[in-house]
C-alpha cells in the first residue's frame, strides 16, 4: 500500500476495498451531481493571502463546538449505512472521533442502533433524527437518544421527499445486500469487507428494526421505509420536538437565510448550512457560496456550522475565515472508514487537523478564533 496523505488517497484506497454498492452509495450525489461538484470545486475559488515574518510559535486550532472543547473546528456528520462501509462502521468512527477530540453524529439510519454505540463509546455523543410520518417512532427516538445520553440532537430538514441518486438504483442498492450473481462475485472481489461483514451481528438498521410495530425483519423494513419520510413536515413539527428535547439542538439542512431566521426563533443552538452533501437538490447552490448570507442573517447567538465539499483542512480553514463557527465532515471520514476502519477515519482526521494547521500558520495566523477574511487574496462569496 502507498503512503497515505490526502483524503483523495483514502478515496482510492475504499474504493477497492468496499462493495461497489456501498462505495457508490456514499460517494455519488443525486441526478447529474452538479451540486455535488459544486461543493468542492467553490472552494478551490478563494484564494489565500500568504504572509510571512509573523511569529508562528504556540499555534491552536482548538475550539469550542455547542459549550466543549473540540480539537478542531470538525464534527463526524451524520451518515447513513456507515456500518455497511465497513463492519461495525459506526462503532469504530465514534471511537476514533472521541479519542481524537471531536464529536460524532450517529444517524437514525445507521446499521448499529442508538443502545449499542452507547453501549460500546464512553463519551457523549450526537444523535440525528429524521421526522418520519410515524410521529410515534420519531418521539420514541428523541427518547432513546435522551436515555442513551446523546449530548445533542440533530434534526435533518431537507429530506422530506428522497432525491433521486441514480447509481443507487442501478446498483439495486439493499441492507444486507441482495445476494445477486453480480453482487456475489463483487464481494469475493473484496474478501477483508466480506469476513468483517461475517463476524459482526450488525447488518441491518439498527435503531428501527424490533423498535416498530411490525417491522421484525428486512422485508418488513423496506416497506416500513419506504412511505415514512414525511412531505408535511413543518415548523410546527420543529417547534415540538425543541419541547421534547432537553439537550442541544441542532438544525441541518439549512441553505436560505429565511430559513436560517426561523431556526433561530424556534430556539435552535446551532444550524448547519448544508444540502445532504448534493444527494438531495441537485442544481442548488453550493455550501459555501451560501454561508456568508446565512451568518449574517443568523448573528452571533446561534452557531453556524457548514457541511459538504470539505476535503481537506483548507476547506474547514476557508469556511471558519467566511463566519462558521465549525464544520462536519462526512465522506472525508467515511473514506477513510471503507479504507483502513477506525485507523483510517483517525488518519482522515490527522490529515485535515496537520493540513488545518499548517496553512493557518503561512496564512499568518496563530489562533484559529482569530481568522477572518483577511487570510483571502481574493473569494467570489
Amino acid at each position: 500500500m502507498s503512503v497515505i496523505t490526502t483524503i483523495e488517497d483514502l478515496r482510492v484506497l475504499a474504493k477497492r476495498r468496499v462493495p461497489k454498492m456501498f462505495f457508490d452509495y456514499m460517494a455519488s450525489g443525486s441526478w447529474t451531481e452538479t451540486t455535488l461538484r459544486q461543493n468542492m470545486e467553490d472552494f478551490g475559488k478563494i484564494a489565500f493571502r500568504q504572509r510571512v515574518a509573523v511569529d508562528l510559535s504556540n499555534r491552536t486550532v482548538q475550539t469550542r463546538m455547542l459549550g466543549e472543547t473540540v480539537t478542531m473546528p470538525v464534527a463526524l456528520a451524520p451518515t447513513g449505512l456507515a456500518g455497511m462501509q465497513h463492519a461495525n462502521g459506526e462503532i469504530l468512527a465514534a471511537k476514533a472521533a472521541m479519542n481524537f477530540g471531536v464529536p460524532f453524529t450517529l444517524s437514525t439510519m445507521s446499521i448499529c442502533s442508538i443502545e449499542d454505540l452507547a453501549d460500546n463509546v464512553q463519551s457523549p455523543f450526537w444523535f440525528q433524527l429524521y421526522v418520519m410520518r410515524d410521529r410515534d417512532f420519531s418521539h420514541k427516538l428523541v427518547s432513546r437518544a435522551q436515555n442513551a445520553g446523546c449530548s445533542a440532537l440533530i434534526v435533518t430538514l431537507d429530506l422530506q421527499v428522497m432525491g433521486q441518486r441514480h447509481q443507487d438504483i442501478k446498483n439495486g442498492l439493499t441492507t444486507p445486500p441482495r445476494l445477486t450473481l453480480r453482487n456475489i462475485l463483487d464481494m469475493m472481489k473484496r474478501p477483508a469487507w466480506s469476513w468483517g461483514m461475517l463476524n459482526t451481528k450488525r447488518r441491518q438498521f439498527g435503531n428501527i428494526v424490533g423498535h416498530v410495530d411490525g417491522v421484525s425483519d428486512l422485508s418488513s423494513l423496506a416497506a416500513w421505509t419506504a412511505e415514512q419520510f414525511d412531505p408535511s413536515l413543518s415548523w410546527e413539527d420543529i417547534a415540538r420536538i425543541r419541547d421534547l428535547w432537553q439537550g442541544k439542538l441542532v438544525l441541518k439542512g439549512i441553505m436560505d437565510p429565511e430559513d436560517a431566521t426561523k431556526g433561530v426563533e424556534i430556539g435552535a443552538d446551532a444550524i448547519i448550512v448544508s444540502n445532504h452533501g448534493g444527494r438531495q437538490l441537485d442544481g442548488s447552490n453550493s455550501t459555501i457560496s451560501a454561508l456568508p448570507s446565512i451568518v449574517e442573517a443568523v448573528g452571533k447567538d446561534t452557531e453556524v456550522w457548514l457541511d459538504g465539499g470539505i476535503r481537506t483542512g483548507q476547506d474547514v480553514l476557508k469556511a471558519i475565515a467566511l463566519g462558521a463557527d465549525a464544520t462536519l465532515i462526512g465522506r472525508s471520514y467515511l473514506y477513510g472508514l471503507g479504507a483502513l476502519g477506525e485507523r483510517g477515519v483517525t488518519q482522515a482526521l490527522e490529515i485535515l487537523h496537520k493540513e488545518l494547521d499548517m496553512t493557518m500558520a503561512l496564512c499568518g495566523h496563530r489562533v484559529i478564533n482569530e481568522v477572518d477574511r483577511d487570510i483571502f487574496s481574493s473569494c467570489p462569496f
